[in-house]
């Protein structure tokens, strides 16, 4: 077993790894073949010269296009717990602002951070984060289009980045992480959760990936190893998917942490139903 299985779902006509890299070295040898780029008006020099910044470009636009519809995304599945009267409102970022949400929720003491990031494998995605002073909890929302690796992989990135921000010390902390968005549940990523599906923006929408992470104690080695740290949004987020609150924890897992001997142990643990988990330890 490898870290995909951190999650349950599996991506479906991925390229495999050896055809992304006999891609890449036929990108890299376009340099060489000096009767296409003279058709195309550039020197084999230009080409090397420009190869970098064009990725570069490439990436950059595709980031940029990414950002509005991973914006899209987040604002109909808050507004579908809107809807479904879970949730009283919730506040979008401003323009220029982290991408924080701020969810208010009828039984709750304090509101509901989500912060918006890309793909977890990425370190700005896992540690260049803060959590409001108004939140009771905070969640990190990884709404991941790459297909790059499995969805499992890229959670164990970022469960193994998140341990940065949750050994060092500010005062700032992780209720837990949420590994999804549209292409969950469609034919590129396949979910064993649609049958708990719903119909948000004209799409049908599994239940989210949805992670506890521990609370922090420095009296001791081991953090929620075994499971068991308790939070209230996760439930509330299940019930949005017709999951009542006395089975939401068939739906929610869980990150631990262990110190053995100065070495950090990870246990991943992703529930999708009665009986259904998958579980990946590093």
């Amino acid at each position: 077993m490898g870290a995909e299985e951190a999650a349950p779902c599996r991506h479906a006509g991925a390229p495999p790894a050896d055809v992304v890299e006999r891609v890449s070295q036929l990108i890299r040898g376009l340099g060489t073949e000096e009767a296409l780029l003279t058709r195309h008006g550039i020197t084999a020099e230009e080409f090397r010269e420009a190869l970098g910044p064009a990725i570069e470009k490439m990436r950059g636009s595709s980031s940029a296009g990414g950002g509005g519809d991973r914006r899209r995304f987040i604002r109909g599945m808050l507004g579908h717990l809107v809807s479904s009267g879970l949730v009283t409102r919730f506040e979008e970022p401003q323009y220029g602002d982290d991408t924080v949400y701020r969810l208010s929720i009828p039984g709750m003491v304090k509101d509901v951070a989500i912060i918006q990031k890309g793909c977890p494998d990425g370190a700005h995605s896992s540690t260049k984060w803060s959590v409001p002073d108004w939140a009771g909890e905070a969640y990190l929302w990884w709404v991941c289009d790459s297909m790059t690796y499995e969805p499992g992989t890229h959670v164990h990135k970022g469960v193994q980045r998140l341990f940065q921000r949750f050994s060092d010390e500010r005062p700032d902390q992780l209720a837990g992480v949420i590994f999804h968005n549209e292409l969950c549940g469609g034919p590129r990523r396949l979910c064993p959760k649609m049958e708990h599906a719903v119909t948000i923006d004209g799409c049908e929408t599994p239940p989210p990936c949805v992670y506890v992470m521990p609370d922090r104690d420095p009296s001791t080695n081991e953090w929620n190893w075994n499971g068991g740290q308790q939070r209230e949004f996760p439930a509330v987020l299940m019930k949005a998917f017709g999951i009542p609150q006395e089975q939401a924890s068939f739906f929610v897992g869980d990150v631990g942490y262990r110190l053995i001997g100065g070495k950090r142990k990870t246990n991943i643990v992703s529930r999708y139903g009665l009986a259904r988990t998958t579980s990946y330890r590093s």
